[in-house]
């Protein structure tokens, strides 16, 4: 068994990839990948990283036909999801204070599910 040092890249298929790139560089500051190796890649702070599989039939993702859904830790979820809907963005925050968090989520400009976390400190 080898250690991996955390996630070194996250690839998926879009219908159009530089309109989805381009969505995620101006939602979330994401810089999209270049030819160029000059170019600064996105870098993101450390911290907690879940890595989970789930059951194939699961509808924690929403759509029964996504694969995937990604989750991004914010610092404020409150001031992020004003940000995203002052972009005109819809974001449904979850009721719910959980031991590990609050969340919130939205889909991106293809319907791929994205997840927001406020991580709580631990006590």
């Amino acid at each position: 068994m080898i250690n991996v040092l955390g996630i070194g890249g996250i690839f998926f298929r879009a219908k159009d990839p530089e309109a989805l790139g381009r969505w995620y560089e101006e939602t979330f500051g994401i810089n999209q990948v270049t030819d160029s190796y000059d170019d600064p890649a996105w870098t993101q702070e450390s911290g907690t990283t879940v890595f989970a599989p789930f059951k194939e039939d699961t509808i924690y993702f929403g759509n029964l036909d996504q694969q995937w859904m990604i989750n991004f830790r914010v610092a404020d979820l409150d001031v992020a999801v004003a940000a995203l809907n002052d972009a005109g963005i819809a974001v449904e925050v979850a009721p719910e204070r959980y031991p590990n968090g609050r969340f919130a989520r939205l889909s991106d400009p293809e319907g791929n599910p994205i997840q927001l976390w406020q991580e709580m400190s631990p006590p």
